[in-house]
């Protein structure tokens, strides 16, 4: 093609030709304030998955329509003629960082964290210690990850007081039955119908107020017709930093609420017992001649004032024959870009990538190339901050657009024709709708939404034309 001036591209000549590489909410998010903005745009949203949405399809518990209901604005912004939808398409492997800048101006990765943080104690190793996020994968149906779950211990300990955490208690609370009217494909089911526990866990390293779980994912523990939700009274307890805590926050003192009222009441019948604990710090999980688990020793902890805590050197030992760490998600490296080994992200500035300082301090961004969502500020917040990330990229990127160097060949069937040459089978927005059609008439005979399928190659068939998936 013929080489054309930076200042010319978004503005009449030809759009700004944009990649995002992950098709969740911080991607999707990226690519809504870009149609948004006074630019003309044509994005291709690139996912390694053969469907879209990321951990809104493979990170939220599948007892929660609530929020799968994001799906619904996602959609929208899918469906308009400016964006292209590009699955199953591994980077690093079917396209690199140089690929991409051929074919467009400026490549923006929303990758998110999909790995469990390490937690490190003594045991973290021994068979029946887990990573919560693994567990989450193989509920929600994820095609990389296998399809049973050991599910043999009836006392399982879950580490860490966040949502992701409750997520997973409640689950393995909860009977398969009762989840068998969601999503979740058979086996799944069939793993939770055999699932023996009947005591979880929870452990929270600090107290009631310090807990980072939303108040409506705390109430719905307590939903459950199974499900008896039990507090100790011993561990409702506040220091100032605490009580100021409430005062500054109505989620917090929410939460407190709930809790207080736990602690008071009388403990119900309900078959399967949920603990939540406090000021419980864990401190080895320990494990017997086979190396299995069979424990866990934690650490009696007290506020110091100021909302932090303290050991005090008390240690109790818990019958306990499985450990679901639930700590928090790590991102992973991406290929070409520089990464933050400790904090887990792409070291960066309001979403333009950092490369280093040059001999006056000045900062040095890789050209053309922006993050955004967790992999920009790390696994926190929930979906709604990502919106506010999303728009910092792109103002960032649409400040820096007339010094982006033109992509060679920025036509639309010059990066698909690519990925054909290679044999790559990629997926389309038309081909999830498919998708989306079949998993529907999966669960249409059984009264259900959807049933949702596991297998990758099960997805790619049903993604396509004129083909019939398995049943």
């Amino acid at each position: 093609m013929t080489e054309q001036s930076a200042e010319s591209i978004g503005a009449g000549t030809r759009p700004l030709r944009i990649a995002i590489v992950g098709a969740g909410p911080a991607g999707i998010y990226a690519a809504d304030a870009l149609m948004k903005s006074d630019a003309e745009v044509s994005i291709d949203l690139y996912e390694r998955m053969p469907a879209p949405f990321g951990l809104i399809r493979y990170g939220v518990a599948p007892d929660h329509p609530r929020i799968k209901g994001i799906i619904t604005a996602l959609h929208k912004v899918l469906d308009k003629p400016q964006v292209r939808l590009l699955g199953n398409i591994d980077y690093g492997v079917d396209i690199t960082l140089p690929d991409l800048q051929r074919f467009y101006d400026a490549v923006i990765f929303s990758t998110g964290a999909n790995a469990d943080r390490a937690l490190e104690i003594a045991g973290i190793d021994l068979d029946g210690s887990y990573g919560a996020a693994d567990f989450v994968s193989w509920y929600d149906g994820h095609p990389d990850v296998p399809r049973e779950w050991p599910l043999e211990a009836e006392k399982v300990a879950v580490l860490g007081v966040g949502n992701v955490a409750l997520d997973v208690a409640r689950v393995l609370a909860k009977t398969g039955d009762e989840l068998l009217p969601t999503e979740i494909p058979p086996n799944v089911y069939e793993g939770l119908r055999g699932n023996k526990a009947r005591e979880v866990h929870v452990f929270g390293r600090r107290g009631p107020a310090q807990a980072k779980f939303t108040p409506l994912e705390l109430r719905e523990l307590d939903h459950s017709p199974t499900i008896e939700v039990i507090v100790d009274p011993a561990d409702i307890d506040y220091d100032e930093g605490s009580e100021a805590a409430r005062r500054h926050s109505k989620q917090v003192d929410m939460i407190c609420n709930t809790l207080e009222q736990w602690a008071i009441r009388d403990v119900g019948a309900r078959p399967h017992k949920l603990f939540l604990h406090f000021f419980e710090s864990p401190a080895e999980i320990v494990g017997d001649g086979d190396g299995k688990v069979v424990g866990l020793r934690t650490e009696r902890t007290q506020l110091d004032g100021t909302g932090n805590c303290k050991g005090t050197g008390e240690f109790t030992d818990w019958d306990i024959q499985a450990v679901y760490r639930a700590v928090g998600y790590l991102s992973q490296n991406i290929p070409s870009l520089p990464f933050d080994e400790q904090a887990g992200t792409v070291p960066n500035e309001a979403g333009r990538v950092l490369v280093d300082e040059d001999a006056d301090g000045a900062a040095r961004y890789m050209p053309g190339t922006y993050v955004t969502g967790w992999i920009k500020r790390g696994p926190v917040g929930l979906i709604g901050h990502t919106k506010g990330d999303a728009n910092e990229t792109i103002a960032c990127l649409l400040d820096d657009a007339a010094t982006f160097a033109p992509a060679q060949s920025p036509e639309l069937d010059a990066v698909t024709a690519f990925l054909q040459d290679k044999g790559v089978p990629f997926t389309t927005w038309a081909g999830w709708y498919r998708l989306d059609a079949h998993e529907r008439s999966l669960g249409e005979p059984q009264g259900r939404e959807r049933v949702k399928v596991v297998e990758r190659e099960d997805m790619l068939r049903a993604s396509e034309p004129d083909k019939v998936p398995n049943s």
